[in-house]
């Protein structure tokens, strides 16, 4: 299970090969994207102001037209376009598709965002069963819609996503490919391994924040079922490869 954010996909960025690599050695996989900074850019030219709430985006009705244009579309066709240019074979859906992430609203205060209440594993057990890597967009059906002028969709963390995802598969492992090292103490030094206690401890001091939060508490959603759960430096080249190789830098969060 990996998540890709759009920070670590660049131009020199090694994660689109190493994916293709992976499944082409047999591996099963299912990617996550999320796509934050575009959306913002996107938010910006149409003159639509943005804001965020402990590391995730506030959702009006326009937020979350052009959330759904950028996720669901451009952001997950490109990904899906550079796997199957190089040679691998995927195929993009997002939450939304075979009511494959089910959702409510989750608080208010941050509009039309969602946490995950359901996850249906069906549709990514067709497509790894037919030899595709999923790529999921974190869009969810908003099953607490009650009228029709309520939207039906919902914008939900793609960090979470990738969580709950991870947590119903019984995925072996959960892998977050970001733009830092890892998760860093009050001094800035990486810390390699954290108990589950301790990586809450992190948040509830505040060392750990922003963005950092939600990645922490797929974590800890993952270990449900899953034994292992990694953010990693996904900058460096070949960062995905060399994880699964075993060779991997970062942090990782055990339930001990």
């Amino acid at each position: 299970m990996v998540k890709i954010g759009g920070a670590t996909l660049g131009s020199h960025d090694t994660t689109i090969e190493d994916i293709v690599s992976l499944q082409q050695g047999g591996k099963l996989m299912v990617v996550v994207h999320g796509g934050g900074k575009l959306i913002t850019d996107w938010l910006s030219k149409l003159g639509i102001s943005t804001r965020f709430v402990h590391g995730e985006r506030v959702t009006d009705k326009a937020t979350l037209e052009v959330v759904t244009a950028v996720l669901g579309g451009l952001v997950n066709k490109e990904i899906v376009a550079a796997i199957n240019r190089r040679g691998g074979q995927a195929i993009g859906i997002s939450g939304v598709d075979g009511g494959l992430i089910q959702g409510k609203i989750k608080d208010v205060e941050l509009g039309y965002t969602g946490e995950v209440v359901k996850v249906n594993i069906s549709p990514l057990e067709a497509l790894l069963q037919a030899g595709y890597v999923p790529v999921v967009s974190p869009l969810s059906l908003n099953a607490s819609a009650k009228r029709d002028d309520t939207p039906q969709m919902l914008n939900v963390n793609a960090d979470l996503v990738a969580g709950e995802i991870a947590a119903a598969l019984g995925a072996e492992k959960l892998i977050f490919l970001t733009d830092v090292a890892g998760i860093c103490d009050q001094s800035g030094k990486l810390l390699s391994r954290l108990s589950s206690g301790e990586a809450e401890a992190l948040m509830a001091s505040g060392v750990a924040s922003g963005g950092m939060i939600p990645k922490i508490k797929a974590c800890l959603r993952a270990l449900d079922s899953t034994p292992d759960a990694r953010i990693i430096d996904g900058r460096q080249p070949h960062a995905l490869l060399g994880e699964v190789e075993g060779q991997g830098g970062g942090t990782t969060i055990h339930t001990a």
